[in-house]
């Protein structure tokens, strides 16, 4: 695909961001099973939830471009994804998993951060003020979930796991 126009690099992005959602959808119920602190679990399982919110959000933005959502697969996703669940079956003890675990699910909040800024701010450029207030909810949402993530990792799990 050769992209000519910014609107075309914008579909093609928000087409990627649909991919990684997607790619959530399916691997957070597994990660949720895996957690072993029962706070963690309960996030994975709210971030989840709010993963499909945020699909079904970009389902409807590219819905009224009338383009093929799935177009595009996010191969970054796919092997952040990958290294979490090869790093999660190294590790043995079920408390030093859950720092790792927590590790990783950064690693997908921070892209996620990252992409949805991105397309928040071109959907600004290209005034598209409906797709900016869904983009930035859901660009809120991962802010909220990384914020999470690091507060139960700095008061529960990581000093449970430093005395293994």
């Amino acid at each position: 695909m050769i992209v000519d126009h910014f609107k075309e690099m914008y579909i093609a992005e928000l087409q990627e961001l649909r991919s990684v959602e997607d790619q959530l959808t399916r691997a957070l119920p597994k990660v949720a099973d895996e957690a072993h602190h029962p706070a963690l679990k309960e996030a994975f399982k709210k971030h989840l939830a709010e993963t499909c919110a945020q699909l079904d959000r970009l389902d409807r933005i590219l819905a009224k471009e009338g383009v093929e959502p799935r177009e595009h697969e996010d191969e970054s996703m796919w092997g952040i994804i990958h290294e979490a669940d090869r790093w999660a079956k190294m590790v043995g003890d079920a408390g030093l998993r859950d720092a790792a675990m927590i590790a990783s699910a950064q690693r997908v909040e921070h892209y996620e951060i990252a992409v949805y800024g991105t397309l928040a701010t071109w959907s600004k450029g290209l005034g598209r003020e409906d797709d900016l207030k869904d983009l930035l909810e859901s660009l809120q949402q991962e802010k909220h979930s990384d914020e999470v993530l690091s507060a139960l990792a700095k008061q529960v799990v990581n000093p449970e796991a430093f005395r293994v």
